[in-house]
């Protein structure tokens, strides 16, 4: 094999390879991509058996063929390369030069053949804007789940509507839920997957490129396919149930109040210093005309914030995990949020004020006994 390519070309698809790429494993194929030429274009694949990725760039090809190299090494040396055409060729030893103006270079790779293949993509299902999954991803994934024995609770549960996208995540202490009303051109019946967080992690990766395109979106029995363009992200599904998320959601709230995003966040910041380091507890008092956050810790201090909202109800007392609180209002666009509670047994509710009227996003925290 052997084809010369623009080096800044190269270097744009490597990086994004290498979130899929396995880098601590006992295979050692898996920390090598696969290289192969097309006519007029060179294609590049990563896998970790999980999760893959295949991407192509245009290139000068002279002989047609395959190997694998090691994913990371192979970027770290063409990143420092100057911005020339690269000339790649790969042996029958398996070894791959490398020639960039007065560079040479040579790396052992291996044999194309112990590659896995990657299963094909079936017909796709919908077509979706990437801005607007890309959204959504960010609106949910820091609820997901960090231990791996709940493992259903390790992605977010995807559905796929004639009318439009809902996304959910939880992990049991707080639900982050966000719908989107869009027409799904070609979809015909309902559609739902759980999705890992790792390939959500790569979504907004290829988003972070060029958002302002289409996701064709498919899926099979195992593996969900994103494309975009030349770019083919596919995941294996998580198996198992989802939790019943509706009966979840509070039907009702009798309080709400509407708070400046950046004044709760900062306060909430400051606070939480105080906090208790393993359960992150603050208190949140709402009383006539003010919301008060406070936290204390008898040996290194106490904390107060007291922040003006229109509010004239009796007074309520919520403990809650300071860190969820900060994840949503991280997260969230709006400049303002609106804080829907009801008493101190049961969870509180955070909206962004004035959402779109084809966007719904919610996030229900649950109470903390302190």
């Amino acid at each position: 094999m052997e084809f010369s390519v623009s080096k800044s070309d190269l270097v744009r698809e490597l990086g994004l390879t290498q979130g899929v790429v396995e880098r601590k494993t006992t295979i050692p194929i898996l920390s090598n991509i696969l290289v192969e030429t097309d006519q007029d274009q060179v294609w590049l694949t990563a896998t970790d058996l999980e999760l893959g990725i295949r991407c192509a760039c245009p290139a000068r090809v002279k002989k047609e063929g395959a190997g694998t190299v090691p994913a990371r090494r192979l970027l770290d040396y063409v990143r420092l390369l100057p911005d020339a055409e690269v000339q790649v060729k790969v042996g029958d030893n398996q070894w791959a030069s490398l020639v960039c103006g007065r560079s040479r270079t040579r790396i052992a790779g291996m044999s194309r053949e112990s590659f896995p293949e990657l299963p094909q993509m079936p017909e796709t299902l919908a077509e979706i804007p990437l801005s607007v999954l890309a959204q959504m991803i960010a609106s949910t994934i820091f609820a997901i789940s960090a231990e791996e024995s709940r493992f259903t609770l390790n992605g977010a549960l995807l559905i796929l509507r004639d009318t439009g996208l809902v996304m959910v995540a939880t992990d049991g202490h707080r639900l982050a839920l966000t719908e989107k009303q869009i027409p799904l051109t070609g979809l015909n019946v309902a559609y739902r997957a759980l999705l890992p967080k790792k390939a959500m992690s790569e979504i907004q990766k290829l988003a972070s490129d060029d958002s302002s395109k289409q996701i064709e979106f498919s899926g099979n029995e195992n593996h969900l396919f994103f494309r975009i363009d030349k770019r083919l992200l596919l995941s294996r599904k998580l198996t198992g149930n989802f939790p019943d998320y509706e009966r979840v959601l509070p039907k009702e709230h009798p309080h709400t109040v509407v708070i400046a995003r950046d004044e709760l966040k900062a306060a909430i910041e400051r606070v939480a210093q105080f906090a208790d380091e393993r359960s992150r507890a603050i208190r949140v008092r709402a009383g006539k005309g003010e919301l008060k956050v406070y936290s204390s810790i008898s040996e290194t201090g106490e904390s107060e914030e007291t922040i003006p909202i229109e509010y004239g109800g009796s007074d309520v007392e919520i403990g809650f995990n300071a860190q969820y609180m900060l994840d949503f209002l991280r997260a969230v666009e709006q400049g303002e949020v609106e804080f829907h509670f009801k008493d101190a047994n049961s969870a509180g509710e955070l909206r962004p004020h004035g959402q779109a009227a084809d966007t719904v996003y919610r996030y229900v925290v649950m109470p903390m006994r302190i």
